[in-house]
């Protein structure tokens, strides 16, 4: 009876956690394709405004970050990479009072960009902040 009973009990367990690993999963691709569908609409808005796609430009990426020690280590990262990083200590909020912008000339291509912001959105998560997208 008692094997019984932690037989199921097991099993419930296991069960929770492959929906758990399933939802988790579900969210994290649904997030992703929010962030590639907004970088498609802003590239494509950037277009009707006149940019070429082919001509390089400025784009700023913004990354809140929790502390110096994790803006650094995004810097040390980025700077590699081209791109220039800039970090500012920001008044009024509490939980994420660092805003790093990461600045790349490059071209407006949807998938480079989209490349770009899913990399940005992992080096956030990584130091416990939070990709705040880009502009050009």
């Amino acid at each position: 009876m008692l094997e019984a009973i932690i037989g199921l009990a097991v099993g419930g367990v296991i069960i929770l956690v492959l929906l758990y690993v399933r939802l988790r999963r579900a969210f994290r691709q649904e997030r992703l394709a929010r962030h590639d569908s907004w970088d498609e609409m802003m590239v494509g808005r950037l277009r009707t405004q006149g940019y070429h796609p082919f001509n390089a430009y400025r784009v700023d990426f913004f990354l809140g970050l929790p502390n110096l020690e994790a803006c650094q280590a995004v810097r040390s990262q980025l700077e590699p990479e081209g791109f220039e990083v800039d970090v500012k200590p920001i008044q009024d909020q509490t939980d994420l009072p660092y805003s790093l912008n990461a600045s790349k000339s490059m071209q407006l291509l949807v998938p480079d960009i989209q490349a770009f912001s899913r990399r940005m959105s992992a080096l956030a998560a990584e130091y416990h902040g939070r990709y705040d997208h880009w502009a050009a």
